[in-house]
C-alpha cells in the first residue's frame, strides 16, 4: 500500500511537470562558489541580486552537495550519475572513460541538440600551446554527446581563449557573460528549429587564478587583490546569470525551460574571522566562503561538499526552500524522469536518485544514502548522520604555509557527526554512538567493494576498461 502510495505521488507530479513537453534544460555551474557566498544567505559583502531573485522564484535547495570535493570528479559525476571512481575520474585532470553513458548522449538520444559551454576538464590537462582542446583530444565534448562546444581544458579569465568544436577563438570580455551570449544564441537557433536543447554552462568564476573587471572589484576595495577579484567574479557570474534568465525570457520559453545552479566544489579556504565563520589557513579570501560549515574545498567536511544551489523552472516548481539532502548524482536520475529519458542511457550500476517527488515537498528520508570517495578519503551520508575516514589537510598548514611532511604525519580518522543539528561539524559522534558509526562503516565498505569492481570495469559490456585515451 505504501509503495502504490509512493508512486501515485510520483505519478501525480510528473504530470503535471510535463505539461509542455521536451522543455529546455541548462545546467550553470560556477567553479570553487563557496555555500555562504551569496546574498540571500547574507552574506556580509556580496551583492548577488540575480541568484537571489532565481532562488525566490525556484526551488532552493539548502542540503546540496556535489559528488566529490573537486572539479573534475563532480563534474564526471553529474555526466554519469555515478561517483566519480566508477568514471576513471579518480582526481582533478583525469579524464572519464569513453564507456561511460552520459547524460548528454541521452539528451541526444532522445531528439535534443546538446552544447557544452566553459570550463571541461574531463580530458587531458596539458593540451598543445595556444589551443585549448583540439580535435584530436578523444575525450573533447564532442566525443562525449555534444553536438556543439565552446570550450576550454581548465581555466580562463578576461579576454578568454577559447575552443569552439576544435578551432580556437580568442574572445574579449568577461568570461561568464561571454559564455551566457554564445549559449544564447544556440539557444535561440534550437528554439527557431523547434529542437528542445540540452547546455552546459561551466564558468571557471570564481577558481584561480583570480582577474576581474576593475567595476566589480569597486566594492571590494579595502580587500587584498586576491580576493577583491574573486568576489569581482562572482558579481560578473551573478550578473551573466541575469543575462541568461532575461535572454531565456525574450525568446519567450520560460516557462519550458529548467535551469540548474551550483558550484562544481566547496568554496576555498578563508584568512581571517567574518560573522559566522571560522579562521581558516590561506591568505586570501576574506570574508569566509563556507560561512558556517567547516572546511572548504578537497575537505571532507560539510565546507568542502555542500554548496549553494536552485532549479528554477516557472510554472512548473513552485518557490520553496528544500531542507532534503541532494548530490550532483540525481541529476540524470531525475531527468530521466522529468524528460523521459530512455532509462537504458545510464548506467544500470549508479548513484543517485529520482528527485521528482522532492519537487512537490520534502520526503522524509532518502532511500539512498550518498559515498564520497576521492584518493584514500572516504565519506557516508545517510539523511542526517555523515561518517566521514579523513586526514584533515587543513593541519598541514602552518602560519599559512602548506607543509607536505605535517600532512603525512597526520592519521586517517573515523569521524562521525549529525550535520543537521551540528553542521559546524564539531562533536565527533563515534564514541558515543557506536551502533550508528557502526552500521554506516559497513554500508560504506559495501559500497567500495562496488565502486571496485566499477574501476575495474565491471559495468562496462566488455568487463574492463578500454585505454581509449587515458592510461590504463
Amino acid at each position: 500500500m505504501v509503495v502504490r502510495k509512493c508512486w501515485l505521488i510520483i505519478l501525480t507530479v510528473l504530470l503535471s511537470i510535463q505539461v509542455v513537453a521536451a522543455p529546455n534544460v541548462i545546467f550553470v555551474m560556477a567553479d570553487d562558489m563557496g555555500f555562504a557566498q551569496t546574498s540571500y544567505y547574507d552574506h556580509p559583502v556580496l551583492e548577488t541580486p540575480n541568484l537571489d531573485e532565481m532562488a525566490e522564484n525556484g526551488l532552493r535547495l539548502d542540503r546540496f552537495y556535489t559528488g566529490a570535493p573537486q572539479c573534475s570528479t563532480t563534474r564526471a559525476t553529474i555526466l554519469t550519475g555515478r561517483t566519480n571512481d566508477r568514471t576513471g575520474v579518480f582526481t582533478v585532470g583525469d579524464s572519464i572513460n569513453k564507456q561511460e553513458k552520459t547524460l548528454s548522449q541521452a539528451f541526444r538520444n532522445a531528439g535534443y541538440t546538446t552544447a557544452h559551454f566553459g570550463k571541461w576538464h574531463l580530458n587531458q590537462v596539458n593540451a598543445p600551446e595556444g589551443n585549448p582542446m583540439p580535435l584530436s583530444d578523444p575525450h573533447n565534448p564532442g566525443e562525449l554527446g555534444f553536438d556543439y562546444w565552446l570550450s576550454e581544458t581548465n581555466q580562463f579569465n578576461l579576454d578568454p581563449q577559447l575552443s569552439r568544436n576544435g578551432v580556437v577563438e580568442n574572445f574579449k570580455g568577461e568570461s561568464s557573460e561571454i559564455l551566457v551570449e554564445e549559449a544564447l544564441k544556440f539557444l535561440e537557433q534550437s528554439h527557431k528549429e523547434s529542437t528542445p536543447a540540452f547546455i552546459l554552462i561551466w564558468y571557471a568564476s570564481p577558481h584561480s587564478p583570480m582577474e576581474a573587471l576593475d567595476k566589480d572589484k569597486t566594492a571590494f576595495a579595502d580587500m587584498h587583490e586576491f580576493s577583491a577579484a574573486h568576489h569581482g567574479e562572482i558579481v560578473a557570474m551573478d550578473r551573466s546569470i541575469g543575462m541568461l534568465r532575461k535572454g531565456i525570457a525574450e525568446l519567450g520559453i520560460r516557462d519550458n525551460t529548467l535551469v540548474w545552479f551550483n558550484s562544481d566544489n566547496g568554496g576555498l579556504p578563508s584568512f581571517g574571522v567574518s560573522s559566522g565563520g571560522r579562521r581558516g589557513y590561506i591568505p586570501g579570501v576574506n570574508p569566509d566562503s563556507t560561512g558556517y560549515l567547516r572546511g572548504s574545498k578537497s575537505s571532507f567536511y560539510e565546507g568542502g561538499f555542500r554548496v549553494p544551489a536552485i532549479i528554477e523552472w516557472p510554472g512548473k516548481l513552485k518557490p520553496r526552500i528544500s531542507h532534503f539532502p541532494v548530490t550532483t548524482l540525481d541529476m540524470f536520475p531525475t531527468l530521466i524522469d522529468i524528460v523521459g529519458l530512455n532509462r537504458n542511457d545510464i548506467n544500470e550500476v549508479h548513484d543517485g536518485i529520482s528527485l521528482v517527488n522532492l519537487f512537490e515537498a520534502d520526503p522524509k528520508r532518502r532511500d539512498r544514502q550518498i559515498g564520497f570517495r576521492v584518493g584514500e578519503n572516504l565519506g557516508w551520508l545517510d539523511n542526517d548522520y555523515k561518517l566521514i575516514y579523513y586526514r584533515d589537510y587543513a593541519k598541514a598548514f602552518i602560519d599559512g604555509v602548506w607543509s607536505p611532511q605535517i600532512l603525512q604525519s597526520l592519521p586517517r580518522q573515523w569521524e562521525l557527526y549529525n550535520v543537521v543539528e551540528d553542521p559546524s561539524e564539531e562533536n565527533n559522534l563515534m564514541e558515543s554512538e557506536p551502533e550508528i558509526a557502526a552500521r554506516m562503516i559497513a554500508e560504506l565498505e559495501a559500497w567500495i567493494a562496488s565502486v571496485d569492481r566499477s574501476v575495474e570495469g565491471a559495468d562496462y559490456p566488455e568487463g574492463r576498461v578500454l585505454p581509449t585515451g587515458r592510461e590504463n
